[in-house]
């Protein structure tokens, strides 16, 4: 059984919706504040870092471009794991023992630090203790997890190689990470956002930001004219909106699909699972009521501005139908994230001559986890405490390796290839008239090339098919209507809009006469 299109929404925001008793007001057009700290953007690195800094006495602006928790962040899987897919053998190998143990010991602390805040706050937000696993079904994949267990448990984490696990089907083997956790992300980061309001903080939702000035102070500007000026920046778009830092030659941008069904609670496998086979599928559950639980699968891993989006949530609900015969689909959604070139986040100075700006981003689909720890981090960092002893391993001023150029070298001839030969392509359809309702394409009109959108009644929509960020041609999403640039990730609406950083920039209107 598919999802209805009324049921392609979060489940997080369904269950914790926007309403008017947990929004904030945007900062008045041409207004001035002034504040110790900005945070830009309000997903949970931002209100993670607001937060710590409010508890140690600082005064903190938050400005968030849509809602606070309702971006990346409400669309996550949320877990809260050490154990991300398979990282630490690489780790070990690019980074050395002693990078794997940093790493990991990072983690750990999150979690636990997470786990400690929720009880602090006394919030509900779903909390579980659960292991996680990364599991395989062939034995070439099988073997590498040998691998992984060992140097997992060699970095400090309580793994271990398993053949058997809680899931309703055989695997050839797995590695196993005991008290992991899994929660409700919007529940925490509301009540963590009420908490940062009552000692003094101020989130600022739809205000977003087009400019940055470093300096003592710091002044950011939005795009309705009002400025924030403050002594630091902290940058936690998900995707820095500013290049001056030039991270998003070492940002690889991938979207994931998820699905989520309910199962009796009889047949919950009882823990968080993931494997790199099949295009990457995840595999966790969520309380439900009734007797039932909320299985959540995540998985078809792809670019953004990739076609045939409505086919891969086909896949992906064929193979949970499969693997869990009683699911009954109730929620599908995409999530967004960027892989760092090395596979470690990219959290502390924005960039070598920053003084007073900082960063969070790279989190490679385990941002939950890493989103605390920014936190915990970037209030150090802005406080002038003393870093923790993993701070080095984070700090994105650092250089790529020897064993990085393979991938920094790929994700450039990616961004070529599309800046280059999209280009080359006399157009994505060679008439409007080619365009379902529903569809979308890029059409060449008076010599320009325009994305063209026909809604569910027919109208057209147009608007420039060149990206605000660095020009590349958007590609429509015919899933989630969305024209996306595959070369960084930002994304628009039909109406031009943006949805999705890096862009700040809307995509210009066209007319079709």
């Amino acid at each position: 059984m598919s999802a209805s299109p009324a049921d392609n929404e979060s489940y997080w925001l369904a269950t914790a919706p926007v309403t008017p008793e947990v929004t904030h007001p945007p900062l008045e057009p041409g207004s001035e504040t002034d504040t110790d700290v900005v945070v830009v953007g309000g997903g949970i690195a931002g209100l993670c870092t607001a937060w710590e800094l409010t508890r140690a006495g600082r005064r903190v602006t938050v400005v968030e471009a849509d809602r606070i928790a309702a971006g990346v962040t409400g669309h996550t899987t949320a877990k809260v794991s050490s154990l991300h897919g398979m990282i630490y053998d690489e780790l070990r190998g690019k980074h050395g023992a002693d990078g794997a143990r940093m790493y990991a010991l990072s983690q750990q602390d999150a979690i636990g630090h997470l786990a400690a805040t929720a009880a602090e706050l006394g919030v509900d937000c779903e909390l579980e203790r659960v292991p996680a696993y990364t599991w395989a079904e062939s034995e070439e994949t099988a073997e590498k997890l040998r691998a992984e267990a060992e140097a997992a448990a060699e970095a400090g984490l309580p793994a271990a190689y398993v053949t058997e696990t809680g899931l309703p089907f055989p695997v050839r083997g797995a590695v196993r990470v005991a008290d992991q956790a899994q929660f409700h992300p919007r529940k925490y980061l509301m009540a963590l956002a009420g908490d940062l309001v009552r000692r003094g903080g101020r989130i600022a939702e739809r205000t977003r930001v087009v400019g940055l000035e470093e300096g003592e102070p710091c002044r950011v500007t939005a795009e309705n004219g009002a400025t924030v000026i403050a002594n630091a920046v902290v940058v936690a778009t998900h995707y820095p909106v500013f290049d001056r830092a030039l991270l998003f030659s070492r940002l690889e941008p991938h979207r994931e699909l998820v699905v989520a069904a309910s199962i009796p609670a009889a047949q919950d496998p009882a823990g968080m699972y993931l494997t790199p086979e099949n295009d990457t599928r995840s595999v966790r559950t969520a309380p439900y009521g009734g007797g039932q639980r909320l299985l959540i699968v995540t998985g078809e891993k792809f670019l953004p501005g990739t076609a045939d989006v409505t086919e891969r949530f086909e896949r992906l609900e064929a193979w949970t139908r499969e693997r869990f015969p009683d699911a009954r689909v109730v929620h599908r959604w995409a999530t967004q994230d960027n892989s760092s070139t090395d596979r470690v986040p990219y959290i502390g100075p924005f960039h070598p001559g920053a003084r007073h700006t900082y960063v969070a981003t790279g989190f490679g689909g385990w941002g939950m986890a890493s989103g605390v720890l920014a936190g915990r981090l970037l209030a150090r960092y802005v406080t002038g405490e003393d870093l923790p002893a993993w701070a080095k391993l984070y700090d994105p001023r650092r250089l790529p390796g020897f064993r990085e150029a393979p991938s920094l070298l790929g994700l450039q001839a990616t961004v070529a290839k599309h800046f280059v030969g999209d280009r080359l392509r006399p157009s994505h359809a060679d008439s409007v008239d080619e365009i379902a309702p529903g569809g979308g394409a890029v059409v060449r009109i008076g010599g320009s090339r325009c994305a063209v959108h026909r809604d569910a009644d027919g109208r057209l929509h147009a608007v420039s098919a060149r990206c605000t960020h660095l020009g590349c041609l958007v590609h429509f999403n015919d899933a989630e209507l969305a024209w996306e640039c595959p070369c960084h990730g930002s994304r628009f609406a039909p109406d031009g809009s943006v949805i999705q950083g890096p862009a700040t920039h809307p995509l210009e209107r066209r007319d079709l006469e």
